[in-house]
């Protein structure tokens, strides 16, 4: 190899980045499933979705995704998952180790990336530094979702929103449940109430998480511990089991969904 780099002008540098940006936004402007959120759930559901050519979106507030994965747990940079779930991670090509019966252990930051990777080479897209502060909701239904950039929220400006058309949109958003609860506070007539998570009981919160993976209003479904904010569930811990499970539970019921034209 010749270490040597090819003359590169600036003009050519901002026209390449500026021509595929807007290659890729024409192309953001309606989707089927737009996944808010890109945490462990939520990037799960990704890959399941577009690996069967659903045309999935999804959006990450912060600059990088894989929510809490990537701190382990208290910073030590390990997770824990239970059988099955364990089943989900092997198809993201993570290494295991079994240290006990059905209790795997984890990388976290292997993790976090391989499940970007994953959900990329699947077909899904994935942008990072956008917030979505609120729904597109016509005929009772949530149709869309309504973003900006993150620094423009984290700056205080007033600037409008551009929106994002989608035949579905996952709440995955974590502990905050933030789609689920601008829906109920925007639109009090819905009677939509978000009473949050309660404190840890890792068993609970696992075995919970799965029941409140499901729609809860027509055209939004809530997946990860969004799912137990919006029902009242346990938090778990650095356990990751029912997360994994979950993404995979969402996508299966939007494919079911899907094919029957819903």
């Amino acid at each position: 190899m010749e270490y040597k780099l090819r003359k590169v002008e600036e003009r050519e540098i901002t026209s390449g980045i500026l021509k595929a940006s807007f290659k890729m936004w024409m192309d953001t402007v309606e989707a089927d499933v737009v996944i808010v959120g890109g945490g462990p759930s939520g990037l799960t559901a990704s890959k399941y979705l577009a690996e069967r050519g659903v045309k999935v979106v999804v959006l990450e507030r912060h600059l990088s995704f894989g929510g809490g994965i990537w701190g382990g747990g208290m910073g030590f940079p390990y997770i824990t998952v239970q059988a099955p779930a364990h089943e989900i991670l092997k198809d993201f090509n993570v290494r295991l180790e079994e240290v006990e019966e059905g209790l795997y252990l984890a990388n976290s930051v292997e993790v976090a990336a391989k499940l970007g990777c994953g959900a990329i080479d699947a077909g899904a897209r994935i942008l990072t530094g956008i917030v979505v502060e609120d729904v597109i909701l016509k005929e009772n239904r949530v149709c869309g979702v309504v973003i900006n950039t993150y620094a423009i929220e984290k700056a205080g400006l007033h600037i409008d929103p551009l929106t994002i058309d989608a035949k579905y949109v996952v709440d995955a958003t974590g502990h905050e449940a933030s789609v689920s609860n601008i829906l109920a506070r925007k639109n009090k007539e819905l009677k939509l109430e978000i009473p949050g998570e309660r404190s840890l009981w890792a068993e609970k919160g696992e075995n919970s998480l799965l029941r409140n993976t499901r729609e809860i209003f027509p055209g939004l479904y809530v997946c990860g511990m969004a799912a137990n904010a919006v029902h009242g569930g346990y938090r778990m811990g650095p356990v990751f089991g029912g997360m994994f499970l979950s993404g995979r539970k969402v996508a299966d019921l939007i494919l079911e969904d899907l094919k029957k034209g819903r």
